[in-house]
């Protein structure tokens, strides 16, 4: 699919009055379920909760114009949050102007590596996180969120130690005595409040009513008085525009986190977004993702925000609520925009422990214990790999966590294709057919000739595989004359694999047994013939199926 810059102009050209409703009543309710979130999230990522506010204005405009799904809900999420901070707190304290400042850096260059990468088409980089790593990452991360937000939830003053879930364990078992039980009890009375919505009401936008219950008791009870911590001040007014200040030591240290928001944060926007448009029967291009997400986070570093992306909840919600085209989030970003003109001082009084709990809600649905046991089930080696994610992760930290799952995973795969598939196959006469000897065991046999099928595309790392296999076979069955491999499952050849192949012929061939090949495909007879097998080998590399090879050797 080509990339289009304004990828906007497909559905506005096309817009229907009829979508305007459902446009308008996502836009809404996406936005107050956005502005508690933001805050809660903002809070997370060790930002002042306006921080988020300014994460779901500009950024949503400039993907809903670039981006390629109609209902993809962009803005600050709790993953990405949780990265922020853990990439950026051990260079600056949390809150602080120098953190601030290099935050708003990380989302520069999150934005600048995106948009590159887009521009290239370099979207098929991403595909090598699998998906087992991301679940086991996405589950322990929010078990990690989970816990950075106890404090917030019990009222303790902790100084936090590090951003494993084992320091967070050990900051709340040394901080337990200081528990605050009104703080406490609003966080836990805010958290059943949005399980009930969650469970009876779920399109409802129930974090707006939690805010709105808990910051109404802090002002009737002047709860801020007893040692409920509360947001205060919320600035007022639109963010201004600035430019990031850098240096290239700052550029150095936070590149690894740049490089961890731009993998997760993309493959939770584009997983999300495939699974509406192939609801709404319509294609998905990666690179304009790309393009999209990345003018949002170079927008958000302009505008005094973090980096964002398509969250699943939301997007969900967008969804369900009748979002059809980008114009929801546009409304989205216009009623932010809004509160932050004229509704900010609402939000005085609203205490930090409402939103730990909104924050604790949303990401406890992210615990993937389905979806581990089913990869278990399935292909035991992806489970491992999950499971080593979600450990690593949780041990180590987020950044080092998905480097240990990716490198895993990327090992697997080096593996798997240096063992390929490879199968002895023997004669099913009533069907004509060749098969694999393990699975059906009464097909016939040729005690002079061995007739292998190889699996997968043949290259300088899995040839020792190969070698091993025929030495194998062939100490069983000390009366071959012929080796006959079906080649109909080898796509591509390598030119280390040609001659390796070329260097196994002529050792057998001096212990009186010829290679046969069938089904060779087009671009493996291309390069074989650039490597001279035709002079060498004639019609031995040339039989259209094994059936014409076992007839030209009088075996069948």
């Amino acid at each position: 699919m080509p990339t289009k810059i304004f990828s906007a102009w497909d559905w506005l050209r096309t817009y229907r009055r009829k979508d305007l409703k459902g446009d308008l009543s996502a836009g809404l309710i996406v936005a107050v379920m956005l502005v508690p979130q933001g805050m809660a999230y903002a809070m997370l990522a060790g930002l002042p909760p306006v921080v988020g506010l300014y994460a779901s204005t500009f950024p949503l405009i400039l993907y809903a114009l670039f981006g390629s799904s109609r209902q993809l809900a962009v803005g600050p999420v709790a993953i990405m949050s949780l990265l922020v901070f853990a990439g950026v707190s051990p260079l600056a304290q949390p809150g602080s102007e120098k953190y601030v400042s290099l935050v708003l850096l990380l989302s520069l260059m999150v934005g600048a590596i995106q948009l590159c990468m887009g521009m290239i088409r370099g979207g098929w980089i991403v595909n090598f996180l699998s998906h087992a790593v991301i679940s086991g990452f996405t589950s322990a991360a929010a078990v990690i969120i989970l816990l950075s937000q106890l404090p917030h939830l019990l009222g303790m003053k902790v100084a936090p130690s590090g951003h494993s879930a084992l320091h967070l364990l050990n900051d709340i078992l040394r901080g337990i005595g200081g528990v605050h039980p009104i703080t406490l009890g609003v966080g836990l009375g805010s958290i059943l409040v949005l399980l009930i919505f969650k469970r009876k009401w779920p399109k409802f936008p129930a974090p707006m009513v939690v805010v709105g219950l808990g910051t109404l008791a802090v002002f009737f009870f002047g709860l801020e008085h007893t040692g409920v911590r509360i947001v205060r001040h919320v600035p007022q007014g639109l963010p201004s525009f600035s430019w990031p200040a850098w240096d290239l030591a700052s550029l150095q240290n936070l590149f690894p986190t740049a490089l961890a928001l731009l993998f997760v944060g993309f493959m939770e926007s584009i997983s999300i977004a495939e699974w509406v448009a192939a609801k709404e029967k319509y294609k998905i291009d990666s690179n304009q993702e790309l393009i999209g997400l990345g003018l949002a986070n170079v927008t958000a570093s302009f505008f005094s925000a973090y980096p964002v992306t398509g969250g699943f909840s939301r997007t969900a919600v967008n969804y369900q609520a009748g979002a059809k085209t980008g114009l929801a989030s546009l409304i989205t970003a216009a009623i932010i925009l809004l509160t932050l003109l004229f509704f900010t001082s609402f939000f005085y009084y609203l205490p930090h422990t409402v939103l730990a709990a909104i924050v604790a809600v949303a990401v406890v649905g992210l615990i993937d214990i389905k979806g581990a046991r089913h990869l278990l089930n399935l292909k035991k080696i992806d489970g491992w790999t999950m499971i080593l994610t979600f450990t690593a992760t949780l041990v180590f930290g987020s950044e080092k966590g998905i480097m240990i799952g990716v490198v895993f995973s990327l090992l697997v795969f080096i593996w798997r294709s240096s063992h390929p598939h490879t199968a002895e196959l023997g004669y099913l006469k009533s069907d004509n057919v060749f098969r694999n000897i393990k699975r059906f065991p009464k097909a016939r046999r040729y005690p002079e000739a061995l007739i292998l099928r190889v699996d997968a595309s043949l290259y300088f790392a899995n040839m020792a595989f190969l070698e091993d296999f025929l030495r194998q076979r062939i100490v069983e069955k000390l009366e071959i004359k012929w080796i006959i491999m079906d080649l109909s499952g080898v796509n591509d050849i390598d030119a280390v694999a040609a001659d390796t192949l070329s260097d196994m012929m002529e050792n057998y061939h001096e212990r009186g047994i010829q290679f046969l090949f069938a089904g060779m495909k087009g671009p493996v007879r291309d390069l074989v013939s650039k490597a001279g097998w035709q002079e060498k080998y004639g019609k031995n590399i040339e039989y259209l199926s094994l059936q014409h090879a076992l007839k030209d050797i009088g075996l069948m």
